[in-house]
């Protein structure tokens, strides 16, 4: 007797057909398209199919096509398990109707426009079929690559980062992204299009996002996006945010010291990078430091911003904090978009309050000033130990240098007096060392010795270092100008768990409550 053999399987080819004109087609795709002995494509019920129009030169006639219709697009269905159920029947029917195709021994090629494995349908059969049949992906060119050639303006160059971004997310998201990006495309626009104008908008982006539809394929349009009629925005259109980096002939270029930008208005953001590096920053921070002229601030925060080319950056000592805002108002009244960099939360101990001192003056109080929060050090400090700001809790600066310390001392006492845990910022320098002692001190008349206090030094940074110790044993000496002190209330517990790792918290809820 002989062994039965098993009949050989056919392949599957998720074959990329670019953006929409068929000279764009790959080698390999069109020779595989000429070769398969079934062809699918999806399309929509009325049953024009763009990815078999684009493939249509490369069919010989001879394969037998696979329509795969959608059973619905963006309407509203009776599905039990709604829109996303619907469709998820509708692919295990697509992918049984190819596999039998391929059990059976013949080659099938999947169309998708542009790239099959970007925001393709083929993606769908992909994931149910390629795991048992040999396959493989022929990729194509993307709507992206395509838009930019279409505007002839570069995406990203240098350091720059390209965020791709479906419109279809919820407008404070796109908001965030958009103001994060330094380059960005935005799909899926269509019914979106309000909403992306909208974040772009508010991001700040609208004077630089470009509009493209249709690239490479009859009725393409280009314009800025800000020209464009909603009404008249269909699906296959992209939201451009291109490389700031890459200025070309007849764009606007980066800004000289005594010209001002396109829109004619300088002006100036505080902006919060919280207590170290990136990780830190909010989206719509980075997207204010992205998209100044100037950045303002002391030389070791600036420091912690990349460079960016045609950014001029003006660093100053930590203690010239009045000169540095009206500095940066100088700059935003003469037309430049501002950022003045603070560590931290600027409104907390940092240069909000120095910039509006100093616009409020009659000379400044024309000049534009907003103010972007950051992490503030008390609150990643907190994070690292547990949650010892469970509850009430005070926020005082240790340093006498603006104020006396006969001052800091009554307001430590109130809050003692109070049973609010407490927060010390500025506690140490290399010329002040008295105040964490005799801070320590009185506290130890209201709080037993036993009361935890979290010791946080250069949270996020490279040296970071959390410890807990209790306020009879705080150390003054451990303490300098880096470290912010949590002082916990009556409340207060250091609980040892799993690993010998001890955790503060702060109950929400008091005895007498």
């Amino acid at each position: 007797m002989t062994e039965q053999q098993n009949p050989p399987v056919g392949r599957l080819f998720g074959v990329g057909l670019g953006p929409g004109d068929p000279s764009l087609v790959t080698v390999r795709a069109a020779e595989l398209i000429g070769k398969a002995d079934v062809v699918a494509y999806h399309s929509a019920r009325h049953g024009r199919s763009i990815a078999r129009s684009i493939a249509e030169r490369y069919l010989t006639g001879g394969q037998v096509e696979e329509k795969l219709v959608y059973p619905l697009t963006v309407e509203t269905t009776d599905h039990p398990g709604g829109y996303r159920g619907a469709l998820d029947d509708f692919y295990e029917e697509a992918a049984a109707r190819l596999a039998a195709h391929l059990d059976a021994g013949r080659d099938v090629v999947v169309l998708a426009e542009g790239d099959p494995l970007f925001y393709g349908s083929y993606q769908h059969m992909h994931k149910r079929l390629a795991h048992r049949y040999p396959t493989e992906v022929v990729p194509g060119v993307t709507s992206v690559s395509a838009a930019a050639a279409r505007l002839g303006q570069p995406l990203t160059e240098a350091e720059e980062t390209l965020t791709v971004i479906p419109g279809t997310l919820p407008e404070e998201e796109l908001t965030a992204r958009i103001a994060a990006a330094d380059s960005a495309v935005i799909m899926k626009l269509g019914r979106t299009f309000p909403a992306v104008r909208r974040a772009l908008e508010r991001a700040g982006r609208l004077a630089d996002a470009q509009y493209v539809e249709r690239a490479y394929m009859a009725g393409e349009r280009i314009a800025p996006l800000a020209e464009v009629d909603g009404e008249t925005v269909p699906y296959f259109a992209v939201a451009v945010l291109p490389s700031k980096v890459a200025v070309l002939p007849g764009r606007v270029a980066p800004l000289e010291p005594e010209v001002r930008p396109a829109d004619g208005a300088g002006s100036v953001t505080v902006v919060g990078t919280g207590p170290a590096g990136p990780l830190w920053l909010t989206p719509e921070a980075r997207g204010a430091l992205a998209a100044a002229t100037d950045l303002v601030g002391y030389t070791t925060y600036l420091a912690r911003v990349p460079e960016r080319p045609g950014q001029r950056r003006h660093g100053s000592d930590n203690k010239v904090e009045s000169e540095r805002a009206e500095y940066a108002l100088d700059l935003a009244r003469r037309g430049h978009r501002v950022a003045v960099v603070s560590s931290g939360d600027p409104g907390v101990f940092a240069m909000a309050t120095a910039v509006l001192e100093v616009a409020c003056e009659e000379a400044y109080r024309d000049v534009p000033v907003r103010v972007l929060p950051g992490m503030t050090a008390a609150h990643a400090a907190a994070s690292r130990a547990g949650a010892p700001l469970g509850h009430d809790y005070a926020v005082v600066s240790l340093s006498d240098r603006l104020k006396p310390w006969d001052a800091v001392a009554k307001r430590l006492r109130a809050a003692a007096e109070a049973d609010l845990v407490l927060a010390l910022y500025n506690p140490g320098s290399k010329s002040r060392t008295t105040q964490v002692g005799l801070a320590r001190d009185l506290l130890l008349e209201y709080r037993a010795p036993e009361t935890p206090v979290v010791m946080a030094r250069d949270v996020g940074g490279p040296t970071e270092r959390v410890r807990i110790v209790r306020l009879g044993e705080l150390d003054p000496a451990l303490v300098d100008m880096r470290t912010i002190l949590l002082i916990g209330s009556s409340q207060t517990r250091a609980v040892e768990r799993g690993g010998g790792v001890e955790v503060v918290w702060t109950p929400r809820r008091y005895p007498e409550a």
